[in-house]
């Protein structure tokens, strides 16, 4: 008798939560391994771009910056249009084949960075790169919310988010390479590399196994209910405000060190791998206790705080000397890290825990639309407040996280008095 082909197996949920999630460092579910392997290649492409973006099209190719952070905004608004369809498509057709597609036309898009030397034509790039990689995300998650059974969600999802930093940690290093040797062709070999990285993370999820689509709608059940949730709906706007301080990594801090400190521009290079290599060692402990809705929400007002004081830290790094500020930017980076990983928990908790798992692509779709929203607003808002406007800016930045976060906590009992009132809570988490 031949072997079934992996291609064609139906998946089967994960161990008990009382198996270890890994075993030296390696995923134990099958599955998990190949989705961190493609995690692994398609971000080290991801971490070694974002590290010379910024510099590249606003110092070699002239673009102001102030333009820069529109055409990324527009971009993540052209994204966000098509989360949630692309999520549901997943759900009713079966995730894997169409994360398979999607990952790998976005891997050929991003080869027009190679090309791209004018705003349109960069904006053009943008908008469908992140549609695509958008689109991958939603699917992606919703199919990780549906394997990782038994209230695994959050620790495969901190596992995964270990991997990403350290593939981003690595591509970093490269781009500090990038930055040292400071020439055209050396950006533009970097643009190639994320461009070939996320293709072949396509060509590795085909190893993983197709997932049955979801049972029809029942009657009267709207085809996108997500929209219709009204806690749902809210509790993604307050993590989308949240998730604005991950646009200061790709544009704030480069533009920062750049014009308003005396630190070296490879200090850029610097924060990325700190932030990295941090995640990569404490995300999955830190992401202990983020247990439930309840948990999930205390945990991101924590993680909110730490941020906050980040920002204010950073703040500092302005008009002091060159090592001082470098000190001082080390000091607040550091102390955003902590506030990042503890409220991606929080947001993981959050999102899943309130999605019911037979829509889980469609809900976690809609989950991502909050941070596509942040990415519309944050870099403008970032270039406008923390660089045009200066030290006052970061202030400002972080207490906007802080008071989403805070507010998440009546929040999310709200909605989870719906969920128990209806009887749809899910059972992933």
């Amino acid at each position: 008798m031949s072997s079934p082909d992996p291609q064609e197996t139906i998946a089967q949920p994960p161990a008990a939560a009382s198996t270890p999630l890994t075993r030296r460092g390696v995923p134990t579910d099958p599955d998990l391994r190949v989705l961190a392997l493609a995690t692994l290649v398609n971000r080290a492409g991801s971490g070694a771009s974002t590290t010379t973006f910024a510099i590249f099209f606003t110092r070699d190719v002239g673009i102001a910056p102030t333009t820069v952070g529109l055409l990324l905004s527009i971009a993540a608004l052209v994204g966000l249009l098509g989360q949630v369809p692309l999520g549901h498509l997943g759900d009713v057709t079966g995730p894997r084949e169409l994360l398979r597609t999607l990952t790998i036309a976005s891997g050929v898009v991003l080869l027009g960075l190679l090309v791209a030397r004018s705003p349109w034509a960069l904006g053009v790039v943008l908008g469908l790169a992140t549609l695509l990689s958008s689109g991958s995300g939603a699917v992606r998650n919703g199919m990780i919310a549906r394997i990782a059974t038994g209230g695994r969600g959050v620790a495969f999802k901190a596992y995964l988010r270990a991997v990403t930093n350290v593939a981003m940690s690595f591509g970093a290093a490269l781009g500090g390479l990038a930055l040292l040797v400071d020439r055209t062709w050396v950006y533009l070999a970097v643009f190639a590399l994320d461009g070939l990285c996320t293709i072949a993370a396509g060509l590795v999820v085909a190893r993983l196994p197709h997932l049955t689509p979801s049972p029809a709608r029942l009657a009267g059940e709207p085809r996108l209910a997500v929209l219709r949730d009204r806690p749902y709906v809210l509790v993604t706007l307050l993590t989308g405000i949240v998730a604005m301080h991950f646009a200061v990594m790709e544009v704030g801090i480069p533009l920062w060190i750049a014009e308003h400190t005396d630190a070296p521009t490879w200090m850029v290079s610097v924060l990325l791998v700190l932030n990295t290599v941090v995640v990569a060692l404490f995300q999955v402990r830190l992401s202990r206790g983020a247990d439930d809705v309840t948990s999930s929400a205390r945990t991101m007002v924590l993680g909110c705080a730490w941020i906050a004081a980040g920002f204010a830290v950073i703040a500092v790094s302005a008009g002091v000397t060159r090592w001082v500020a470098v000190a001082v930017l080390l000091v607040g980076a550091g102390t955003h890290v902590v506030g990042e990983m503890v409220s991606s928990a929080g947001q993981w908790g959050l999102t899943m825990g309130l999605a019911p798992t037979e829509r889980q692509g469609q809900y976690q779709g809609f989950a991502g639309t909050g941070f596509s929203l942040s990415n519309v607003v944050a870099p403008t808002l970032i270039v406008w407040l923390c660089i045009e406007w200066g030290w006052e800016g970061w202030l400002v930045i972080g207490a906007l996280v802080l008071a989403s976060g805070l507010l998440l906590v009546p929040v999310s009992a709200w909605a989870l008095r719906t969920r128990e009132r209806y009887g749809a809570l899910s059972a992933t988490g």
